[in-house]
């Protein structure tokens, strides 16, 4: 990587603005400035990016597999690296490896590989989200029918305590959960998501206002709206300070109840690949008692149920633009800077600004990523 460079010849979405006719100073690998190109010193090196656009990298908050890594079945460091390499092909530069349902050793074993993992030094995994197994048995979707429990304290303390130092998620059904243990999550560090819920909508409402101010996977696996019982879906919408995920693959959601939802949540929708596996070919993948079959669009399991998706962050951005009609630089942030700042690293991704890390993507007209190596 060069000590010092500087991007010119592009439109730079810095997450807050559209610039045109300037440049990012790159330095150390974080951002130095944005300026004129003509207040550039004589002899730095110069990438012209050919009118192109400079976007902040994405930030994926789930996503289970690359090509051929499946985190919760190898539980290892190759299989996060095959996730970053993966998923970064397509612009996605920080990812939080997600578990479904699973058994409380592989919890902890999930934990101490994804610390290690970061404490070695290796760039693009910045958490860890545990979906499940504290969910609402009614709203599994495609998680383990055997696994799906209510928690116990014993293994609640266990993984708060485990997981101390890393940034971690957990998508849970609170209505499942013991009053006492619910207060103890929320007293820790985790950042809590509602999600495989069956709650009512004033049970929901009081969640969020209560702070749980996610919610997983927008319309999926959740109680749906009904005229006379308007339940999660409806909470989201009609609860300020609830902030939803949204699956855009096509499969999962209807692209216009995509932009119904943009419309009534503006700032508060961001985007998830849910990924199981990406970039790969028809299959049949297994784990254990989860099936998924790859037919070349979507995943589902043995009873036709979606179990996750096939995609990147860049498809979902690229669906957004295309079929649901969102502008691209609100677009850019449902995949960068809204889910960073969720996981509460919005000082060093989502953003191209002074003190960020350089952590930068160049698009063509199409959406279409371009490798910085091809300016050099």
């Amino acid at each position: 990587m060069l000590p010092m460079y500087a991007l010119t010849n592009c439109t730079i979405y810095t997450g807050d603005e559209i610039i045109e006719n300037h440049a990012v100073v790159v330095e150390n690998e974080r951002i130095k400035e944005i300026v004129s190109p003509d207040l550039l010193p004589d002899g730095l090196r110069i990438l012209d990016l050919q009118g192109h656009d400079l976007i902040p990298g994405f930030v994926d908050l789930q996503l289970y597999g690359g090509s051929q890594g499946f985190f919760v079945r190898d539980l290892s460091e190759e299989s996060l690296q095959d996730m970053v390499d993966t998923h970064g092909g397509d612009g996605t530069v920080a990812i939080v490896p997600t578990l479904y349902s699973t058994s409380h050793e592989r919890i902890l074993k999930a934990i101490d590989v994804t610390k290690a993992y970061i404490a070695s030094g290796k760039k693009g995994v910045v958490g860890l989200h545990i979906e499940g197994p504290f969910i609402n048995f009614a709203k599994r979707g495609a998680h383990s029918a055997k696994e799906v429990r209510i928690p116990t304290k014993a293994e609640v303390v266990e993984i708060i305590a485990r997981a101390e130092g890393l940034t971690t998620m957990m998508t849970i059904a609170p209505e499942i959960w013991p009053e006492e243990l619910l207060h103890l999550l929320q007293e820790s560090h985790f950042i809590l998501s509602l999600g495989h819920t069956n709650a009512t909508y004033s049970q929901a409402k009081t969640y969020f206002e209560s702070g749980i101010h996610l919610a997983t996977h927008l319309y999926n696996a959740m109680r749906p709206f009904e005229s006379r019982e308007p339940g999660v879906v409806t909470a989201i919408w009609d609860t300020p300070v609830a902030h939803a995920s949204i699956i855009v693959d096509g499969y999962h959601c209807d692209f216009a109840t995509v932009r119904i939802a943009k419309q009534l949540m503006a700032e508060r929708l961001f985007l998830i690949s849910d990924a199981t596996l990406a970039k790969i070919q028809p299959m049949q993948f297994k784990f254990e008692d989860f099936t998924a079959n790859f037919d070349g669009k979507r995943l589902l399991n043995d009873d036709g149920k979606l179990a996750g998706s096939a995609i990147t962050l860049l498809d979902a951005v690229r669906n957004c633009i295309h079929k649901v009609g969102i502008p691209k630089d609100e677009v850019f942030r449902m995949a960068s800077l809204y889910p960073a700042t969720h996981l509460r690293i919005d000082g060093q991704y989502g953003k191209i600004a002074s003190g960020y890390l350089a952590e930068m993507i160049v698009l063509d007209e199409q959406q279409n990523l371009i490798p910085l190596s091809q300016f050099t």
